[in-house]
């Protein structure tokens, strides 16, 4: 494991923490936040080289603390706690947000050695270098009744620094998660006379009125399930059986083939049928499938997280704070996956997608309540032929720049090995997209092998 100097631990708060009609606010919790309550923290990062234009390391600290410190007047909430109260009526309780400016967590950290490059030009993720750039290695979102809901680690390189940071899933999905980013970005550049361009976040809830009632009452049964799921021991930590991490980097060029190329395997006449995302979706789980050499009658299938904000019958905004995203299931055989064409498989999932309507996501939200479920994380390095892809590639990823510039790379750590898990970034250049790949060591080295899907990253 490489050596990580913890330099200090701070506890940040709002610079208006004495507002007492904040303080004693709380914000209710969905369907879509509760059903996260059993796994981890939303941990992503960003890489940035050394620049002139940055301050000495004291400096560069202090100024970190104090926009962080500004950013959190406009995200209230996130430096609060989970609460959960009894409800003596019914004997259930509720779970919510505590807006009791307690604060989030500030890691000031140091890798001796480790360069940018370590990291950037690694083909495999050097996991024991990259999972200890984030603080709450062994947080659930549960825990956030005691644990910072945000937290931050900011870990000095040899030429740069890194920048993570952990939220809990139960409060942001990825959308708020990159807008809190955005933010905490653009108030570091300006400086504090500055005026920022990123829009208030809405943390209302009224977009659930008519729907379903809030807050939503959970019964002991339900808490008693929650409250007692433990860690997995050893979690996060390397294997010599274990999986691997690897970036694939689809470059602008690449993207626009496999978007062409899927469209008129469809017949449509319609170049924008297929998107771009769907296409790379369905080459990365062709050649997964091909690469584990599954029996044909295999049945395969792949999890697509997918936005509900717009498919709501009450839209909700960008700006909106908390969860809003559905995992869909396609799934088919091996042989039926591998045989047909790169435009059956995007059609396949560009199909499941459209189903999603207004109607739907309501039906999912009156049965949650009914009868809640919880997802939980898969045990580490689980055998699973399922593929799972969160995040997007609209995310303004490169655009967070603190003062010195645009980050070089962003880099996710997961608490479980999640095998099977496509995460999707924005690539580093306009209109590349970045997958992060969570699998076994002998399919990265099959799909290496695999002429049809090395075509798509080669210059």
């Amino acid at each position: 494991m490489t050596p990580i100097r913890h330099i200090s631990t701070s506890t940040i708060r709002p610079t208006n923490g004495d507002d007492d009609e904040l303080n004693h606010r709380s914000i209710e919790l969905t369907p879509w936040d509760l059903r996260l309550i059993q796994i981890d923290y939303i941990q992503k990062g960003l890489l940035f080289k050394k620049s002139a234009k940055r301050e000495k390391s004291s400096s560069l600290i202090d100024h970190l603390k104090s926009t962080l410190s500004r950013t959190l007047n406009n995200f209230y909430p996130l430096a609060g706690r989970l609460a959960l109260t009894k409800n003596d009526n019914d004997n259930t309780c509720s779970f919510f947000i505590n807006c009791n400016g307690n604060g989030a967590e500030f890691v000031h950290a140091a890798a001796d050695g480790v360069k940018v490059e370590d990291i950037l030009d690694s083909v495999y993720f050097a996991d024991d270098i990259v999972n200890h750039l984030f603080c709450m290695m062994d947080a659930w979102n549960y825990e956030g009744i005691t644990k910072p809901l945000v937290a931050v680690q900011v870990t000095e390189l040899v030429d740069g620094i890194f920048i993570g940071c952990s939220i809990n899933h139960v409060v942001v999905d990825g959308t708020s998660f990159w807008h809190f980013f955005n933010t905490w970005s653009e108030i570091s550049r300006v400086g504090p006379s500055g005026k920022i361009s990123q829009p208030r976040p809405v943390f209302a809830r009224e977009f659930y009125d008519g729907v379903i009632d809030l807050p939503i009452q959970l019964s002991f049964s339900n808490i008693q399930e929650i409250m007692t799921k433990k860690p997995l021991i050893g979690h996060g930590l390397s294997s010599p059986n274990s999986s691997q991490r690897v970036v694939f980097h689809f470059r602008k060029e690449k993207v626009v083939e496999l978007k062409s190329k899927a469209n008129v395997e469809l017949g449509t006449t319609d170049n924008n049928t297929i998107s771009s995302l769907q296409a790379l979706m369905a080459h990365l789980w062709r050649a997964v499938t091909r690469a584990r050499n599954l029996n044909p009658d295999q049945e395969v299938s792949y999890r697509i997280a997918v936005g509900v904000r717009q498919r709501m019958e009450l839209p909700l905004p960008k700006e909106y704070i908390g969860n809003g995203a559905l995992g869909l299931i396609v799934k088919c055989t091996a042989g039926e996956l591998v045989r047909h064409g790169l435009g059956w498989a995007a059609f396949l999932i560009n199909k499941k997608i459209g189903s999603l309507k207004a109607e739907e996501a309501r039906k999912y939200m009156e049965d949650w309540v009914k009868a809640p479920t919880f997802l939980s994380n898969p045990q580490r390095d689980t055998a699973t032929l399922d593929l799972l892809t969160g995040s997007s590639s609209r995310f303004n990823v490169y655009g967070n720049d603190f003062g010195w510039g645009r980050p070089v790379a962003v880099r996710s750590r997961t608490q479980e090995r999640k095998v099977g898990k496509l995460t999707v970034f924005p690539g580093p250049e306009e209109g590349s997209i970045d997958f992060e790949c969570c699998l076994w060591p002998e399919t990265i080295r099959a799909m290496a092998e695999d002429v049809e899907f090395m075509q798509a990253m080669l210059t």
